[in-house]
């Protein structure tokens, strides 16, 4: 399966929250639709290119940004028009340069489920949801669809921008050598923490259940029944496919796990379905769409077998068991008797017991990595854990380890865990020395936003720029606007 498709968080990326507001986005997906604008007049007042913006584009960035409180920094009837104009010149470079091969409707539709269960979140309800916006599900999704497109474009065409960017030591140090201290950004409280995770098992009632609802349908798409792409929509529980039928865009090999990637590289009829497929996602099946060079497109059905509470029981159990026994220092029974008289670790309990192959061989530490997979520390905001891992680390003393939990893992699998509080870093004045990524960081955005500027800046130079004369008299951001 295509993992960037099944991780329970991915991205908003570099320059692009969880909710855009203000000169991220015209429109927030929290937004209520509006009745003050069926009044607006429409017409063009400012021309980017050949892109247009409307009055009405204005008006509804206005309402959005009252709506949340967002305040513009100077006049907002120069700012916002600018911002939407700053948005066109990236939307136009990265047409240029085919940013949107880059973008599948796999990533807007896992980007918009991600937004809608954030707003869930916020409003209680998929109900109360629908009620706030006066919009089904279904309309919700279609409405943000085109802005969450730009927004991921805009987002990728910076990120090629400053990609060759980078900071020296040296620099960094110059940056803060002189600066007052109230000035020096402050680290918030860190964690670092290790932890066990255990799956429950599954029984082969529950697994042979799930093979039998995939036979099936693989039954009544051949048969005739029903299209492969109907059944997904339907019932399959990858979430950015779903609703596409379970189309997945042209991809390599190494973008899938292998044993998803070893049948849909080997098919080869596109009226045939696929034998089920075990992956560490779930069970598949999957149809050829079409093959292009070393990249396949197909559609595929996921299902997930239920985990049973008894199975969740056991696990915690047997987490109970393990963590007495470090506690006691003792090995498990198995392994008594055959050890030196070493005392047993929570480590060596990570590398005997834990099914988490992302800390198992790091002594059970978790990374903190950014949501395009670079490692950024071992260091957590207690905000940036699982939810589930903060609440069992809050109250604990380093060295401390947790009761058991169970917890969602990012593939969507349901583990129980338990974990150790193995250091906290209490919030403070960063220092070269014990910040210096931290620090980098700043100095770093700084050069970013500094070399956003100055291309913005030039591209308004080479770009048709018309605007209507109400916006002569505006201080701009960026200069070169009024010609």
């Amino acid at each position: 399966m295509k993992k960037s498709l099944l991780f329970a968080a991915l991205f908003v990326g570099l320059f692009c929250s969880m909710r855009p507001i203000g000169p991220m986005g015209p429109m927030s997906p929290m937004a209520a639709p509006d009745d003050s604008l069926s009044s607006i007049v429409d017409e063009v007042v400012w021309v980017i290119g050949d892109e247009p913006i409307l009055k009405s584009d204005i008006e509804v960035t206005r309402i959005q940004a009252a709506m949340e409180g967002v305040r513009w920094s100077g006049d907002p009837d120069c700012a916002i028009p600018e911002q939407l104009a700053v948005q066109k010149l990236f939307l136009h470079q990265a047409a240029i340069d085919s940013i949107d091969k880059d973008i599948t409707e796999n990533d807007i539709a896992l980007e918009i489920e991600q937004r809608i269960e954030y707003m869930v979140e916020q409003v209680g309800s998929r109900e109360k949801l629908e009620e706030y916006r006066r919009q089904s599900l279904s309309q919700i999704r279609q409405s943000m669809h085109d802005d969450l497109r730009d927004q991921l474009l805009i987002q990728r065409m910076k990120q090629k921008l400053v990609a060759d960017l980078s900071v020296t030591p040296a620099e960094v140090r110059r940056y803060f050598k002189d600066m007052p201290e109230d000035s020096v950004p402050y680290v918030p409280t860190e964690v670092e923490v290790q932890i066990i995770t255990l799956t429950p098992r599954i029984s082969a009632e529950e697994i042979n259940r799930v093979k039998e609802e995939l036979r099936s349908y693989t039954d009544r798409v051949n048969s005739g029944e029903t299209s492969f792409s109907t059944l997904a929509r339907l019932y399959s529980e990858d979430p950015g496919s779903a609703r596409l039928g379970g189309e997945l865009d042209y991809e390599g090999r190494a973008t899938f796990d292998p044993a998803f990637a070893a049948v849909a590289f080997n098919l080869t009829d596109p009226t045939k379905v696929s034998k089920i497929v075990e992956s560490e996602f779930g069970y598949h099946i999957i149809q050829l769409i079409d093959k292009r060079g070393d990249k396949i497109k197909v559609r595929h059905i996921l299902r997930k077998p239920v985990v049973s509470d008894s199975a969740v029981n056991v696990a915690l159990e047997r987490l109970d068991t393990i963590v007495a026994d470090v506690r006691a220092g003792l090995p498990p029974l198995p392994l008594r008797g055959q050890l030196t008289e070493e005392k047993w670790t929570f480590e060596d309990a990570v590398a005997f017991f834990s099914d988490d192959k992302d800390t198992r061989n790091n002594h059970g530490l978790m990374a903190n990595r950014t949501e395009y997979g670079q490692l950024k520390s071992s260091r957590f905001q207690m905000q940036e854990l699982p939810t589930e891992v903060a609440r069992a680390v809050d109250t604990l003393q380093v060295g401390e380890i947790s009761a058991p939990f169970q917890m969602i893992d990012k593939r969507g699998k349901t583990v129980c865990a338990v974990a150790k509080l193995k250091n906290r870093i209490i919030g403070h004045r960063a220092t070269v020395t014990e910040d210096f990524q931290v620090l980098k960081d700043v100095v770093l955005d700084k050069r970013r936003t500094e070399f956003l500027h100055k291309w913005v800046v030039d591209k308004i130079k080479g770009t048709y720029v018309r605007l209507n004369d109400q916006y002569k008299d505006c201080k701009f951001e960026y200069e070169g606007w009024i010609r």
